[in-house]
């Protein structure tokens, strides 16, 4: 028997978006959201993890064009200045210098006074358990769903000590469930490669003076062999459990539409190939939303 097709979405109608985490690939999900609003879809809420909960709040801020054209002037080492070193602390990096210049950006807005629906997930590492941020401080929220584990340090939010929200929602569909939209779109970060499994994209080499960098992001090849770099290691294992977990996400409360990002777009570090990345997105929401029908 051959399932249902899902409700087609008509322009104008009610939609919730679901942004998916997955670092620096996130970035691509400014040009979904770009290829949806020219298609004249409303976006009345949102609900992201991770890096889609940085680029849903700043939508949801009506700041992510200011977002955009900020990322796109910046080039690698404007973005690393922006990283402050963890000293002392569980993580690489402590993350308060790039939330003060998100902040001088986008200003400092509550998540209840927003004009559309936000919801930022995160997880509660004490209690094992997902956390719906949709109140208080915007960039609490956001700063406390992008603490990838090893990388940025845990956020206290209402007395909590909040984790990246990937590690159990890496796409958070229920968490749309509480808006009244009438359709679900969902943006999944880890779409069929662009390149074939053993041939990898070639990276950037390192940069003089990036000699930190190149030994925390891996990996380093000898002769024909690959060395994956610690960083490296940790970022590609999260990746596949996102995977995973996404995939039985989708099973379970499928959307009218998924748009999927090639796994393979980029290292999870690397955010200063936003104009790209973006490119990206809105490419791959417009072959989605043909193929459907849209």
């Amino acid at each position: 028997m051959t399932p249902a097709e899902p409700p087609k979405i008509h322009a104008g109608e009610k939609v919730a978006l679901v942004l998916g985490a997955g670092g620096a690939r996130g970035l691509a999900q400014i040009g979904v959201i770009e290829a949806l609003e020219r298609r004249g879809f409303n976006i009345v809420a949102i609900a992201g993890s991770s890096s889609g909960a940085l680029v849903g709040g700043l939508h949801a801020a009506g700041k992510l064009h200011a977002y955009r054209d900020w990322l796109c002037a910046m080039d690698r080492n404007a973005m690393l200045r922006l990283l402050d070193p963890g000293l002392g602390r569980p993580a690489l990096f402590q993350g308060t210098r790039l939330i003060a210049a998100l902040r001088e950006l986008a200003g400092s807005p509550r998540i209840e006074e927003l004009p559309i629906d936000f919801t930022a997930v995160a997880v509660d590492l004490l209690r094992q358990r997902e956390v719906w941020l949709r109140k208080g401080d915007l960039w609490d929220a956001i700063r406390a769903s992008f603490a990838i584990p090893g990388v940025f340090t845990p956020h206290t939010v209402h007395g909590r000590e909040l984790v990246d929200g990937g590690l159990l929602a890496p796409l958070p569909i229920a968490a749309t469930r509480l808006s009244d939209a009438h359709r679900l779109i969902a943006v999944d970060m880890h779409g069929w490669p662009q390149h074939p499994p053993g041939e990898p994209a070639e990276e950037e080499p390192p940069e003089s003076g990036n000699g930190w960098l190149a030994r925390w992001r891996g990996p380093e090849r000898s002769g024909r062999r690959t060395q994956l770099g610690l960083t490296e290691v940790v970022a590609r294992s999260l990746d596949t459990m996102q995977a995973q977990i996404a995939r039985v996400q989708l099973a379970l409360d499928p959307p009218e539409l998924v748009i999927r990002i090639p796994r393979d777009a980029c290292q999870f570090y690397e955010f200063w190939r936003a104009r790209e990345l973006i490119e990206l997105g809105r490419a791959e929401a417009e072959k989605a939303l043909d193929a459907a029908g849209y």
